[in-house]
């Protein structure tokens, strides 16, 4: 059955991921962003609408809620060190914007609501990351995500909205050309045969997830029966745990050439192991990721050597070539 998708920030990384998975298979999709980081041109054949807003625009928000059968909440401030330097600006774009996109969502009458989590929000616990784990952030960014997930069950509950929140591992992958996370900074480094920044000795751990198995996950979520989904929330990654000194390996292997290393402090509010347990989405969602990392970082990699060479997408490129994740 075709549906009316709204994707927030759709013109970003995993949301052209998620505008190309959802029209492949026959959903209409509807975008909104300000494109002050997004770019269309990642997914410039994919038909769409776009509504050239900021979520902070209420009637904009309003005009874009209409009609729609699901929103999927992808726009945020994301990253653990611009919440540590600007906590109030992370809690206004995560928290504040986010429930009066719900609020908008419920008066709008959609039906369905999937906000983009993160392990940050459960925070700092050993290893496998689970959805019955207390929460503990460690950052503002933890914080703001973590409360995005708690009205997102308060509207399931006091409106029947079947919302739910997907805690997204370390994404990577295609369209991340703009983005400071470890894969992308490195990825544009190493391509450009610059040096690559680990912070700290490299043996912390991250669980890296493919944005189209992500996109596979939130259109899982979107087709759930809504009781199974209504205020619950579902760890989206592999399961599988890699240390950032292995990543570095993995991407000179893909790229066919050694890449120097420099290795820095540890940074403020990063976990030292990240790794999530993903048995309740296999069987609720009917979920798995499935693109293993080599074969990720080989697409990835090949992506950006085309993306690189691009001078419509070459101005974008952050300055910075050390991870933020």
């Amino acid at each position: 059955m075709s549906r009316l998708v709204l994707i927030t920030g759709g013109a970003g990384f995993i949301g052209s991921h998620l505008s190309r998975f959802l029209a492949d298979r026959g959903d209409r999709v509807r975008v909104l962003d300000d494109l002050s980081i997004g770019r269309l041109e990642y997914a410039a054949d994919v038909p769409r609408e776009v509504v050239r807003a900021p979520l902070a625009d209420a009637s904009a928000v309003r005009e874009a809620v209409a009609g729609v059968d699901a929103v999927v909440h992808l726009a945020a401030r994301a990253g653990i060190p611009d919440s540590v330097a600007d906590p109030l600006g992370t809690f206004a774009v995560n928290v504040d914007q986010t429930i009066r996109l719900l609020d908008a969502a419920r008066l709008g009458g959609a039906h369905r609501f999937v906000f983009a989590s993160s392990n940050a929000a459960a925070g700092d616990h050993e290893p496998p990351a689970d959805e019955t784990d207390l929460p503990h952030p460690v950052s503002p960014y933890g914080a703001s995500k973590l409360a995005g997930e708690a009205y997102g069950q308060a509207y399931a509950a006091t409106y029947g909205l079947a919302a739910c929140a997907l805690r997204f591992s370390n994404a990577y992958g295609p369209y991340s050309l703009h983005k400071k996370s470890v894969v992308a900074a490195w990825l544009r480094a190493a391509l450009d045969g610059e040096p690559i920044a680990i912070h700290g000795d490299g043996e912390q751990t991250r669980d890296f997830v493919y944005a189209g198995d992500l996109a596979a996950a939130v259109g899982a979520a979107i087709d759930a029966p809504e009781d199974d989904v209504a205020g619950e929330i579902f760890q989206a990654g592999t399961g599988v745990e890699t240390t950032i000194n292995e990543l570095a390996s993995t991407i000179q292997a893909v790229i066919g050439r050694p890449v120097e290393i420099r290795h820095g402090p540890a940074r403020d509010g990063d976990v030292r192991r990240n790794v999530s347990r993903v048995d309740k989405a296999a069987r609720v969602l009917g979920y798995r990721a499935a693109v293993p990392l080599q074969e990720g970082l080989r697409r990835t990699a090949r992506w950006f050597e085309t993306a690189l060479a691009d001078r419509s997408l070459a101005g974008i490129v952050p300055h910075a070539a050390s991870g933020s994740e």
